[in-house]
């Protein structure tokens, strides 16, 4: 068995005492509350004095990702109660690993003094990946105790729109004059009390901090201590300005095979450094969101969070879905008469409808992916279209002949047999036609192009489904 295979076991049992330490302080406290009053309130009190002890041991043995993954999978109750047991450093590095949504109940029940303290803890990285989860006062409390030149750097990382290589980036960075040696620039390696993360190359500056070139630090044992910088640096570098698309930049870490990037100004001035790691953790936010809109759902939805809050939230898109359910149902009862003559009908129609909503998110799943990679647009956008039908006409003559066959052999009648091949086939063309251009549509509107897709295809392929179906039965069987 691989070690990632073995992860998530290693996980659960770093994690299992810890959740049973909370199980028997739940245990505990419940049969503390059955004593005499008096004494309940001095057992009560040791008991919990003790508890919180037990469970402050337990936490200390975790690492802060794994404490983070834990209040992540606790009810609010015993979540809270573990967030009081961290102290104050550990919590502010578990706080940036959380969800969102999780984060900013904790934010809100932490006492403002504590909180302070906390973000006290954060660097300024940290501190701007939380800032819009924080109340104004407090973040306006918490930059303007740093430094100068960090009050600017993250004031003006904070005016970047979401989504932008500015909201994404970091400051910390490695960087030289392109007349320093080789020799001087293993020594500010060696100098430097930790090296940044994922730190592949330094960056190489000119007058006014313009970007020259990069040097990777392989090449630092490559050449002679006496090299100067600028006669082995790297001069084609790929950069990102503050204000390109993050999505953008992910695809080009993922052309170039990069590790890190420098982020530069109109003036070319180094302003940031962008890392694998900030843009997988930003792709897979996009992702997980994709995902999760495609069925009218948020990313950062609380999975143990209040039963109520989680019932509002689906709200929207049931009724939604009530709605065209009911749309389908009215397609339905025009074709009564027809249904009462054949009752074959009412076993076969399911099916029609089944195959074309599974064409169809099918088709959707590939054109949103096409467009987040940016391979599709208007130029092409016909090709798509033609494609798409070409492979659904295919697919509905291939399965529809199979299916109208079924229904002849089942029903022994050849044009119930042929009704079915034609409304699946034409079912399958419709479908493909939804796929790629609710999405499309979407994206043009500078909406997520997943956003309630899955909704509007069931709409489509089951409404349309039964009218094609009962509408030829009609025309030709009745």
């Amino acid at each position: 068995m691989s070690e990632f295979e073995t992860r998530p076991k290693k996980l659960a049992q770093r994690l299992a005492p810890v959740l049973a330490q909370l199980q028997r302080q739940a245990v505990v406290e419940t049969v503390t509350h059955r004593q005499q009053q008096k004494r309940a309130d001095v057992i009560e009190n040791l008991v919990q004095r003790q508890q919180s002890a037990a469970l402050s041991r337990e936490l200390k043995k975790l690492n802060n990702a794994d404490i983070a993954h834990l209040l992540n999978m606790l009810p609010a109750d015993k979540r809270r109660t573990v967030w009081q047991q961290l102290d104050n450093h550990n919590a502010g590095d578990v706080l940036v690993e959380l969800n969102d949504t999780i984060a900013e109940d904790l934010i809100e029940i932490t006492e403002p003094a504590r909180l302070g303290i906390i973000l006290g803890t954060l660097d300024i990285d940290e501190l701007t990946e939380i800032a819009d989860l924080l109340p104004a006062p407090l973040l306006n409390q918490a930059v303007s105790s740093l430094e100068a030149n960090e009050r600017n750097w993250v004031e003006r990382t904070l005016s970047y729109p979401q989504g932008t290589v500015g909201d994404n980036m970091s400051k910390d960075s490695l960087t030289l004059n392109e007349r320093h040696t080789i020799n001087q620039a293993i020594e500010l390696v060696r100098s430097t009390p930790e090296l940044p993360p994922q730190t592949d190359k330094l960056f190489v500056l000119g007058k006014h901090r313009q970007l020259v070139g990069v040097v990777p630090l392989i090449d630092l044992i490559r050449h002679p201590g006496e090299t100067l910088i600028e006669d082995c640096m790297d001069k084609d570098v790929v950069t990102f300005a503050p204000h390109d698309d993050a999505e953008d930049a992910g695809q080009a870490f993922e052309r170039y095979d990069l590790i890190s990037a420098p982020v530069v100004d109109e003036r070319h001035r180094l302003v940031g450094r962008l890392t694998v790691e900030s843009i997988m953790d930003y792709l897979r936010e996009v992702a997980e969101n994709q995902a999760l809109a495609k069925e009218g759902l948020r990313a950062g939805t609380d999975l143990f969070g209040p039963i109520l809050e989680g019932a509002r939230e689906r709200w929207p898109w049931l009724m939604i879905n009530l709605c065209t359910a009911f749309i389908a149902s009215r397609f339905i009862s025009i074709f009564e008469d027809t249904i009462q003559q054949l009752v074959a009908l009412a076993a076969l129609m399911p099916i029609v409808a089944s195959v074309g909503g599974n064409t169809g998110n099918q088709t959707a799943a590939l054109v949103i992916r096409g467009l987040a990679m940016e391979q599709i647009q208007r130029g092409n956008l016909s090709y798509i279209y033609r494609k798409e039908l070409i492979i659904s006409l295919l697919n509905g003559v291939i399965w529809g002949a199979l299916l109208g066959l079924f229904a002849w052999m089942l029903y022994s009648n050849l044009l119930l047999g042929a009704v079915m091949m034609a409304a699946v086939t034409l079912n399958l063309l419709l479908a493909a036609l939804i796929g790629i251009t609710v999405p499309f549509l979407l994206d043009r509107l500078n909406k997520d192009p997943a956003m309630g897709s899955s909704v509007v295809l069931t709409f489509a392929t089951d409404s349309m489904g039964f009218f094609l179906f009962l509408g030829l039965a009609t025309l030709i069987l009745v």
